[in-house]
């Protein structure tokens, strides 16, 4: 037993630290953990030249790097890059690469002649950088995964939107999807006891909008969730609604881990059926398209145990295996004010407290999975 006055030793702790893409997501994984923010600067030149400045010793330190690669695109890939190679040269001990969202993950296959697979290409910008392994959430295809040279985690987002459509206790649901988010919709759908069905589409062109030709399973009557991995122009999301509702379905409700919310996205949810569409924070929404009919869960919770199972060796995916109940109840979290009510792994609940921000460490006696859920469903 580690007293939570006695301080680790160097390679014993772990620190986290963003660029600019999603600082208020890295924030609240540290809450979360309750650990403090690693110092560091990331700006721009005048000439947009990007500069990084370590400000804390990162010496062996167990590193976690939180950056989706979200708008500004190409500039959060730059900022990633850097940063790695900042820390490479700081001899970090590991440094992982937590990417909650991975753009360009569409562009994964030569689909068309003479065009660039680059998410390959990310793939080994992030590696050649020096990134000892990746964290993702809901990459767009799981090929991607085996793009990359080094051990790479990929979480979902299934079971935290899946839970808050359970407290909803919808009437007669069926989980709608397309065929390449297929495999995780059927997950979502026995996660909710309802039947799956899916929409036949196809995308024309480089243009960025689909054609739906056919809804396949039994929606008649029902109450449809569809379920995606991103939603960018909502032009696919808004055909899928048109169809079901030629279909006879009653109510809608949509769901997807990435909010990329390209105009007009926003407007055409406000202006469709949906009565709901729920998002995570992987990406940055801004405050004039929150609310109306969005909803935004946190991933916090969710990366930061997988951050604390990683530097600890633990096993990432029992959280979507024999700990489901406790991925799912995630969601109490975030529901006072982002986890400052909550306790579940909240500084002053009964959450993990763990060495990192600032060379700081305060590594409390370790709970069971069990005991910090039992707390959290308590508030």
């Amino acid at each position: 037993m580690i007293d939570a006055e006695t301080t680790l030793p160097t390679a014993d702790q772990f620190d986290v630290y963003t660029g600019n893409a999603n600082p208020e997501l890295a924030r609240n994984i540290c809450r979360y953990l309750g650990i403090d923010l690693g110092r560091m600067e990331v700006f721009e030149f005048a000439n947009e030249n990007i500069f990084v400045r370590i400000i804390d010793n990162a010496r062996e330190k167990d590193v976690f790097l939180i950056q989706p690669t979200s708008r500004p695109v190409n500039t959060s890939i730059m900022e990633l890059l850097i940063m790695i190679d900042a820390f490479k040269r700081a001899s970090a001990g590991r440094i992982t690469a937590v990417v909650p969202y991975y753009g360009y993950g569409r562009s994964d296959k030569k689909d068309q002649p003479r065009v660039p697979i680059t998410a390959r290409l990310i793939a080994d910008m992030i590696t050649t950088a020096g990134a000892n392994r990746v964290l993702t959430v809901d990459l767009h295809q799981g090929q991607i995964q085996g793009f990359f040279n080094i051990p790479v985690d990929e979480l979902t987002a299934v079971h935290l939107l899946s839970g808050h459509f359970l407290r909803q206790m919808i009437d007669n649901p069926v989980v709608v999807t397309d065929l390449g988010f297929a495999k995780r919709a059927r997950t979502f759908a026995e996660l909710l006891d309802a039947p799956l069905a899916i929409v036949e589409k196809r995308r024309i062109g480089n243009q960025d909008r689909a054609e739906v030709l056919n809804v396949i399973g039994d929606v008649k009557g029902k109450r449809a969730i569809i379920v995606d991995d991103e939603i960018d122009t909502a032009g696919t999301l808004i055909q899928i609604v048109n169809a079901l509702q030629r279909e006879g379905v009653t109510d809608m409700y949509a769901c997807a881990t990435h909010a990329v919310l390209s105009d007009p996205a926003v407007e055409r949810i406000n202006a469709s059926m949906l009565k709901e569409v729920v998002v995570t924070d992987s990406i940055p929404i801004p405050p004039e398209k929150r609310g109306g009919k969005i909803k935004v869960v946190s991933l916090a919770p969710l990366i930061a145990e997988a951050i604390l199972r990683i530097h600890k060796g633990q096993s990432v995916g029992a959280l979507f295996t024999s700990e489901v109940q406790f991925t799912q109840e995630m969601l109490l979290w975030d529901m006072e004010g982002n986890g400052g009510e909550s306790g579940l792994g909240a500084p002053g609940g009964n959450g993990p407290r763990v060495s990192g921000g600032n060379g700081q460490s305060a590594h409390a006696e370790e709970a069971d999975v069990s005991g910090r859920m039992t707390e959290s469903s308590g508030n």
